[in-house]
């Protein structure tokens, strides 16, 4: 047989649920250890005080954005690459993530530039202090300048996982990870280099990433990249951006919401500024099972809905729900009755503590109805319905969660910045559940 033949009968012959973990959980692990050394950046920065610390959550939303923009390329492009491969023409599927690639790349320099000549202006729209103003410049820096390596490294990542290759995807982004982990330690800790020796690290791990992923790529996957075969043909950008969309919403909608949060928190001072820092860096290291697994989901839907294996993509479904009910429930709960010690981990302020406790209690609460609204969300993108998969993307990302901070601020206080984002994430799990009924009952062979 083939490399094609063998990863198609890989695709629609393995066991749905040992094909999504197989996928899915070295997705889950990459996830988590971005999150961990998102977190580590936090720990290690929450040692110089409040107002540093919360320097690395005003530029959250920033990298929220970059996330954004490689999510939407790499998940749209991934996509017409499943389905080609699932029609056997490894060709087409080179165009697309080469095209998405030097995209990605040429996106990510602009950004760098903007970055840099408005750095200053930028950090204070997306909620700096004066008092964390200085840390924000110098955390932000680094960002700016490892922006394009971070988007081509998501799009490398997302390639290997929508051709089935996601072990070596966990490769590259678990030894950046892992070396920005101890870059923190060495810069912040005993060099004393503050937030510039966190953004170092992490903008260092990063490009070491990008070229690990890059390596991988050219040895492992059945397309390459190459800038000859870069399309010409703008329906081609559309088509990828297009299906991408509802990961720019998600990710892209989200930086927006953690902007406007900051700004609401400001009158609170920097120390609740600092504690939904923690909360937003800690919630999103629990998301990433949910995540993980959705993102192990996506290229099975892809590849089989095409081969009109429509059971298969039915069972992964109902399979990908399950297992995040059962992780992210038992989490949640520990996060509710053991707030207080996981706040005290990064930030010893009691004042943090007390702040990010409620807030990490009404977060855990909210992440319980995930397991609904990610995997349909995913689900729908993968099968190239992204109308309805943008519409589930806005409920949660910021079309309820802006609205509701904007009102419940001014009329609860801190309150009101507390149990914003928990609600949205109940309301789209909730909305997310007619669509899962919907597509469970349907018979796409009519």
């Amino acid at each position: 047989m083939t490399n094609a033949e063998l990863h198609y009968k890989k695709m629609t012959e393995t066991p749905v649920s040992r094909l999504i973990l197989n996928l899915g959980i070295p997705t889950t692990i990459s996830m988590l250890i971005t999150s961990i050394y998102n977190m580590a950046d936090t720990y290690f920065v929450g040692t110089l005080g409040p107002s540093a610390q919360a320097a690395t959550g005003v530029l959250f939303t920033l990298q929220a954005i970059i996330q954004g923009i490689a999510f939407m390329l790499g998940h749209g492009g991934g996509t017409f690459i499943s389905k080609e491969l699932a029609d056997r023409n490894t060709d087409k599927a080179t165009m697309y993530v080469s095209t998405a690639f030097f995209t990605g790349g040429a996106a990510g320099m602009v950004i760098l530039a903007l970055g840099l000549l408005f750095l200053e202006p930028l950090v204070l729209f997306l909620g700096s202090t004066e008092t964390i103003l200085p840390h924000a410049m110098d955390y932000g820096l680094w960002v700016c300048l490892s922006c394009p390596f971070v988007i081509c490294s998501m799009i490398l990542n997302n390639g290997l996982r929508y051709e089935g290759r996601a072990f070596y995807a966990m490769f590259g982004l678990t030894a950046g990870g892992i070396l920005n982990i101890f870059g923190d330690y060495l810069l912040v800790v005993k060099l004393n280099m503050g937030v510039y020796g966190a953004g170092l690290a992490t903008a260092a791990s990063q490009i070491v990433s990008f070229l690990i992923l890059l390596v991988m790529f050219r040895k492992m996957a059945q397309s390459r990249i190459d800038i000859k075969a870069v399309s010409r043909d703008w329906r081609v950008y559309l088509s990828i951006c297009r299906v991408g969309f509802p990961s720019l919403i998600r990710q892209g909608l989200t930086s927006v919401t953690t902007g406007v949060l900051n700004n609401l928190t400001k009158p609170f001072g920097d120390a609740a500024i600092a504690a939904m820092s923690v909360v937003n860096r800690y919630s999103m290291f629990l998301m990433c099972v949910g995540l993980g697994m959705g993102q192990g989901f996506q290229p099975v839907a892809a590849f089989n809905y095409s081969a009109k294996k429509y059971d298969r993509v039915k069972k992964g479904l109902v399979f990908t729900m399950c297992f995040g009910l059962a992780f992210i429930g038992g989490f949640s709960v520990l996060s509710m009755i053991a707030a207080e010690p996981i706040i005290s981990l990064f930030q010893k302020k009691e004042e943090v503590i007390a702040i990010g406790a409620v807030a990490l209690r009404y977060a855990a609460f909210g992440m319980m109805f995930m397991p609904f609204s990610v995997p349909v969300n995913m689900l729908y993108q993968s099968i190239q319905k992204p109308t309805i998969s943008s519409i589930l993307s806005l409920i949660r990302s910021g079309a309820v969660t802006i609205p509701l901070l904007l009102i419940c601020v001014p009329i609860l206080g801190l309150t009101g910045v507390q149990i914003a984002q928990p609600t949205a994430d109940i309301l789209a799990g909730l909305i997310s559940i007619p669509f899962i009924i919907r597509f469970l009952r349907s018979d796409p062979t009519d």
